[in-house]
């Protein structure tokens, strides 16, 4: 399970705003791009933040990686209802996800409770985990989108995270444990990824 499970839903909320955003010229890979710039500013400054102690800035997260998701959709939508699908297209939304993903995780290696090494661990399992999910389209599938750790979910729990840092709960050994989850769950997301895949394959080698 995972809560990409919700897209659809969460889409048809997003439709309205997506036309009027054609409608004024803006383009699918603009907002992959600009999704990605502010990711990476959010996460520079979330790292300065750490090294001065103003743990409050961690507030800022939850809500960037809620508009995050609403703008990964957004993006999606354009290309795919609006004629704006591109192999460019297709390239930049993989690559500023992990550019992103990764910018807005390594904060937490700064905070010692965290460790630097585990949090390290968490964004190389996300980009595998990613990996897996484009291999499913390049094996003849589709994009492998299985749980329980998939973008969606890591966005739950990092979010989770700057709010607790933000209000001002001190990280601990628990911050430690739960990122240690956080890994494993990713390990049983390629896992998943990678035998959903396999299977997709043969089944369209059958046919």
């Amino acid at each position: 399970m995972s809560l990409y499970t919700l897209k659809p839903r969460f889409q048809s909320l997003l439709r309205p705003l997506v036309r009027v955003l054609h409608d004024r010229g803006v383009s699918a890979n603009q907002v992959t791009l600009g999704t990605a710039a502010l990711s990476l500013l959010l996460g520079g400054g979330l790292a300065l933040a750490v090294d001065a102690g103003r743990f409050t800035c961690f507030l800022l997260l939850p809500a960037w990686l809620l508009l995050r998701m609403a703008l990964n959709a957004i993006d999606g939508m354009l290309a795919r209802e609006f004629g704006q699908a591109s192999t460019l297209g297709a390239y930049l939304n993989e690559l500023s996800d992990l550019l992103a993903d990764a910018a807005l995780y390594l904060p937490f290696a700064l905070l010692p409770a965290a460790g630097a090494g585990l949090t390290l661990l968490v964004v190389l399992l996300a980009n595998l985990s990613e990996m897996a999910a484009v291999l499913g389209l390049i094996t003849g599938g589709e994009r492998r989108n299985d749980g329980p750790m998939g973008k969606s979910d890591r966005a739950l729990v990092f979010g989770a995270l700057g709010l607790l840092l933000g209000i001002g709960i001190a990280a601990g050994p628990w911050l430690a444990w739960l990122l240690a989850i956080v890994a494993c769950l990713l390990v049983l997301t390629v896992l998943n990824r990678v035998r959903s895949g396999v299977a997709a394959a043969g089944d369209a080698a059958d046919r």
